[in-house]
C-alpha cells in the first residue's frame, strides 16, 4: 500500500514536471521570431496562450482519465478514449514541434531536435499509465467470516432452556398420598416411610382432605 502511494506520488511529480517543461518550451518557442522579422518584433499575446493551452488540456484530460472510475460499457469506453486521443494527439504533436523548433533554434547539434521533444511526452505518457495502474491496484478489503456455530451445543444449550424445575410435593402432599395408599397405616409407619417426623405427620394427617392437592406420588 505504501508503493502504491509513493508511487502514484512520483507519478504525479513527473506528470507536472513534464507540463511545465512542455509549457516553457511552448511558451519560449513563441518568442522566436520568425524569418524576415524586424528588430522590434515580438510574439501576440494568443499565440502565447495558444501555446500555453495545449500542456494544460492534455493534464486535465490525464486528470479525468485517471480519477473518474468510468463504467465499462462499450459506449463509455468510446467517450473515454475519443475524447482523450484527440486531446492527447494534438497536444503531443503540437508540443512536440514547438520543443524541436526550439531546439533547432538554440542550435543544438545532430539528431537532439528530433528525439529530445520524445524525452518530455515518453515521460508524461509513462506517468499517466503509473496513475492509472495505481488507482486500480487498490487491495481489496478481506471480509471476515463468522466463525462456525457449535452445532452440538446449541440443541444442548436450547434443551436445557427448556427443561423447568418440576415443582417438589410439600410435606402435606406427600403425607395425603400416603394416607390415601395405607388409609390403616399409623402415623409412624408413614414417618418412616416418607421420612418425616412423627409429629408432621400427625399435623398433616389431620388436615382437611379439601385443602390438600391431589397426590400425585408413586409409591415410595
Amino acid at each position: 500500500m505504501n508503493g502504491n502511494r509513493n508511487g502514484r506520488g512520483w507519478a504525479y511529480t513527473s506528470l507536472v514536471f513534464g507540463g511545465l517543461v512542455s509549457v516553457v518550451a511552448n511558451v519560449a518557442h513563441s518568442y522566436v521570431p520568425p524569418a524576415g522579422a524586424p528588430a522590434d518584433w515580438s510574439p501576440e499575446a494568443g499565440a502565447v496562450l495558444s501555446a500555453v493551452f495545449w500542456p494544460v488540456a492534455l493534464f486535465f484530460a490525464i486528470e479525468m482519465l485517471a480519477r473518474i472510475a468510468w463504467p465499462h460499457s462499450g459506449w463509455w469506453f468510446v467517450l473515454r478514449f475519443g475524447g482523450l486521443l484527440p486531446v492527447a494527439l494534438v497536444a503531443a504533436v503540437v508540443s512536440y514541434w514547438h520543443l524541436s523548433g526550439l531546439l533547432a533554434h538554440y542550435h543544438e547539434a545532430g539528431i537532439t531536435p528530433v528525439i529530445g521533444p520524445l524525452a518530455v511526452d515518453g515521460l508524461m505518457v509513462m506517468a499517466t499509465g503509473a496513475l492509472i495502474a495505481t488507482r486500480r491496484a487498490a487491495p481489496a478489503v478481506p471480509v471476515e467470516t463468522p466463525a462456525p456455530a457449535d452445532t452440538d451445543a446449541e440443541p444442548e444449550k436450547a434443551r436445557g432452556a427448556s427443561r423447568t424445575p418440576k415443582r417438589q410435593p410439600s410435606a402435606a402432599d406427600r403425607v395425603a398420598a400416603a394416607v390415601a395408599r395405607s388409609p390403616k397405616a399409623s402415623d409412624a409407619t408413614i414417618a418412616a416411610r416418607l421420612g418425616l417426623s412423627e409429629a408432621t405427620v400427625k399435623r398433616h394427617r389431620r388436615q382437611p382432605v379439601d385443602s390438600v392437592s391431589t397426590p400425585t406420588l408413586q409409591a415410595a
